[in-house]
């Protein structure tokens, strides 16, 4: 089962926590990680793929506009992508630099996709998914790695009869 971790980094930060989310997705029994970037993925990434955590750093707020421009040139395969797992993650340069509704921004999008979200589990922080601020640190990378293994195993859940 093939989990896509979909990212816009400009410096690298978000590229480094896709990176550790994709360590969680692949830690988890018959799941896979393929990590793209926006300047890489397919339509058929995403048809192919039981799940996508998308992340972005923080601009003005919402997505980085790379990250909005697939969601937008991909919505004709939205109906294909119903009941598949959705989540999101962030970056950002300050501590109050706007994560939370960054991950917002991605998160409207899954939804208007069809797909289940699910934020970061209570053993990350609980919330919306995973973010940091600038390079990730050991906290920052193992929330990552739960948060990629919590999205295999519901993606598994969901298929299984």
């Amino acid at each position: 089962m093939q989990i896509l971790i979909l990212y816009f980094s400009k410096g690298g930060n978000t590229r480094r926590l896709a990176e550790h989310i994709a360590e969680g997705v692949n830690s988890s029994v018959g799941a896979k990680a393929l990590l793209k970037s926006t300047e890489q993925v397919t339509k058929e990434d995403f048809v192919n793929s039981a799940g996508i955590i998308a992340g972005s750093p923080v601009y003005f707020g919402v997505m980085a506009a790379e990250l909005k421009k697939i969601f937008d040139d991909y919505v004709g395969i939205r109906k294909k992508m119903e009941g598949k797992v959705g989540a999101a993650f962030a970056t950002s340069g300050d501590p109050t630099g706007g994560k939370e509704t960054t991950m917002m921004s991605i998160i409207q999008c899954m939804l208007i996709y069809g797909m289940v979200i699910v934020g970061d589990p209570m053993s990350a922080t609980g919330h919306f998914g995973t973010a940091c601020v600038g390079v990730p640190d050991a906290d920052a990378s193992s929330n990552a790695k739960k948060l990629g293994q919590r999205v295999a195993e519901i993606a598994n859940k969901l298929k299984q009869p």
